[in-house]
């Protein structure tokens, strides 16, 4: 049974592309391969073979706790199919891991140790670096003074120098860093290092009046730290067409205004020569209104000239536009011409259609009703004939088309 253990292994690496030397896996790499192996033997502590006759199958198959079946379940969940480095260092270590789950579980209960540490030399322990797992530098209060940490502790990489937390320096950071003090204690412990203020580099305590030098950008005068005006002195090294703005320890290159060729400030009023496009009026580089001060700044026929910042740009008049380089009169689209009622909506020459008829019969009825039997013939024989043509679609559209002026 167990010598199908490579063949699945190997599915459950199928998406791995190249194998390395074990030696090149960072011990990263390997401590959360062995946590996650860890918590796979934790998720499955409660588990046995499921289905069919489990006694017979711990009897023949040994148990499930230390069975093949649960070493799978356990190797499927340890990588992330989306972690190469895991999945590459879990194909390179297959008869580790095997010989572990098999033979060394009991003398060698803690994996991480027995695999990262003993057998693939990935990692030291805490408290040690480098290719050796040398001593970290300790002091009073453990590795690097318990100010810092290790450089590669618990590696094989590293140089094993103290990088010392904020305010500290010094090999086993024991010092205080520049822009700390060491606070006064009434009793015989370690004072812990405070912030002096914001411009010392050694002082007596956080106020102001309490430094002893100063950072760069910073003079001493009475105990105190002034800024200097690095824009006042050689100090400033600003480029062309831009100009200096002291800030607190320092200085800032900013942007000169667009109507300045150089300046010593900010605004058209700190110029040292106009942009072109610009006249210096009084103290002020401005803008020069070229349409204006030019007779024929827009040469175009029916051209319009529109000043704008420091230039101008020609454009078409109000009522041209322009159509091949040129402007010409924005004149609508000729096509025939409307009739009278071009355009009425069908609802208003129904309207019409009826008031017209009504006319009609209103007047052949007022000629019949004088009792000439011959309008009244003419009358009844006129209704049914408009009856008749009021009906019909060519009445319809003959009335429709006179009323629409066609």
């Amino acid at each position: 049974m167990r010598s199908s253990w490579p063949f699945h292994l190997a599915i459950v690496l199928c998406s791995v592309l190249s194998v390395v030397r074990v030696e090149t896996a960072p011990c990263q790499t390997c401590r959360k391969l062995t946590e996650n192996f860890i918590k796979g033997i934790e998720r499955t502590a409660n588990k046995n073979f499921g289905g069919g006759n489990t006694a017979w199958e711990e009897e023949k198959l040994a148990k499930y706790a230390r069975s093949e079946t649960r070493l799978l379940e356990i190797v499927e969940s340890v990588c992330e199919s989306s972690d190469f480095d895991c999945n590459r260092l879990l194909e390179q270590i297959e008869d580790q891991v095997e010989t572990w789950w098999f033979k060394r579980q009991q003398e060698a209960p803690d994996l991480y140790e027995w695999l990262c540490i003993d057998e693939l030399r990935l990692c030291c322990p805490e408290g040690r670096f480098g290719p050796e797992c040398s001593e970290c530098p300790r002091g009073p209060g453990g590795v690097c003074g318990g100010l810092g940490r290790c450089e590669g502790e618990g590696t094989r990489l590293g140089d094993g120098e103290c990088v010392c937390d904020p305010g500290y320096a010094g090999e086993l950071c024991q010092a205080c860093a520049d822009g700390y003090y060491r606070e006064k204690t009434s009793n015989h412990t370690v004072a812990p290092c405070s912030a002096c203020y914001r411009a010392c580099k050694h002082c007596t305590g956080p106020e102001d009046y309490k430094c002893l030098d100063c950072k760069p950008g910073w003079s001493l005068h009475d105990n105190k730290c002034v800024d200097v005006d690095e824009c006042g002195t050689e100090l400033a090294k600003c480029p062309s067409n831009t100009y200096c703005f002291n800030t607190d320890g320092s200085y800032e290159c900013r942007g000169c205004d667009q109507a300045c060729v150089g300046c010593m400030g900010s605004g058209p009023a700190r110029c040292k020569k106009c942009a072109r496009g610009y006249r210096l009026v009084g103290a002020k580089c401005l803008d020069i209104d070229e349409c204006s001060e030019r007779a024929m700044a827009c040469p175009g026929l029916n051209e319009a000239c529109i000043n704008e910042e420091g230039s101008f740009h020609c454009d078409c008049a109000d009522g041209f536009v322009r159509r091949d380089s040129i402007c010409v009169e924005n004149l609508p689209l000729s096509g025939p011409e409307k009739g009278l009622f071009e355009d009425m909506t069908d609802d208003e020459v129904l309207v019409l259609q009826q008031m017209f008829f009504g006319v009609v019969i209103c007047a052949l009825a007022t000629l019949a009703a004088k009792g000439d039997m011959v309008f009244t013939a003419i009358f009844i024989g006129g209704v049914a004939a408009m009856a008749g043509y009021w009906l019909s679609e060519k009445g319809d559209r003959v009335l429709d088309g006179f009323l629409r002026g066609r």
